[in-house]
């Protein structure tokens, strides 16, 4: 009898354990489903959010807290190489950003079909055929223009900012989040290359988009047109966007962490960038 009554009180014990157990399991499921239906960083609330905040959200940072060329230091050979003149700078900027969208786009909608050990050659298959396409519309509709940019229009296709957007963002994000990121990217890239072309033409050649200009056309200063001239405005314009930066309490990036490039720095891994 002592035997079969403590035989029957383990049982009850680990029937009790038992049903306490599926309890606090229950009650780990809804509470982590609670936190998903809250939390900001799902994508069914971000889908939710107005299509006005979306927008000021991708513009703010592709403009100021993650510019390609002033904030993450991205693209540089081209942003030194075509702006002696605002009018290449421009257009430089617009070919840029009609290959970020499509290609974006294009990249997003087949997220899920292109294998990932191929990832890499299957982005700059896409990104080349879309250099291709608006190297022809330029040779075609502004031939001039060709010619300026010369050998960096054809180089749109290695430019690590179209590369990493398609790596960071569009690979992992909807096409049409994928493309605003490419227009707001795109108007970035644009926004640098337009106030360095601008600079350096009015200084170094006492123009702006051709015309001349009263005073400075007699006597430029050519050092701007000259290569030291383009690491020396671009220096200053590094400067000026970390002062705005700090002036308007926007996020200073230390190390790898919260980094946009971290996926195609060669410092990831190392401490980053201090």
């Amino acid at each position: 009898m002592a035997k079969k009554t403590i035989s029957k009180g383990r049982d009850s014990r680990e029937e009790s354990a038992a049903v306490i157990e599926e309890a606090q399991t229950a009650e780990q499921i809804q509470d982590a489903a609670a936190d998903a239906a809250v939390s900001p960083e799902t994508s069914d609330t971000v889908s939710k959010r107005p299509a006005g905040g979306v927008f000021g959200d991708a513009m703010k940072r592709g403009i100021i807290l993650e510019n390609p060329v002033l904030r993450l230091v991205l693209g540089t050979c081209p942003t030194l190489a075509t702006t002696t003149a605002a009018s290449n700078a421009i257009g430089m900027g617009i070919a840029a950003t009609l290959v970020l969208i499509c290609s974006n786009t294009v990249i997003s909608l087949l997220r899920n079909i292109i294998p990932d050990k191929v990832r890499i050659p299957a982005y700059i298959t896409i990104i080349a055929s879309f250099v291709s396409i608006v190297q022809m519309l330029v040779k075609a509709f502004a031939p001039a223009l060709d010619e300026s940019l010369g050998i960096y229009l054809p180089l749109i296709v290695v430019n690590c900012i179209i590369l990493g957007r398609a790596e960071m963002y569009a690979s992992k994000h909807a096409p049409a989040l994928s493309a605003l990121d490419g227009l707001a990217m795109g108007i970035g890239f644009t926004t640098a290359l337009l106030c360095m072309g601008t600079i350096r033409e009015i200084l170094g050649a006492g123009s702006f988009f051709g015309a001349k200009l009263p005073i400075l056309a007699s006597q430029p200063i050519l050092f701007f047109s000259l290569a030291p001239g383009g690491f020396f405005v671009f220096g200053m314009l590094i400067a000026a966007a970390n002062k705005l930066s700090r002036k308007k309490d926007l996020p200073v990036r230390n190390g790898c962490g919260d980094c946009p490039a971290a996926a195609t720095c060669s410092m990831s891994g190392k401490g980053g960038c201090k």
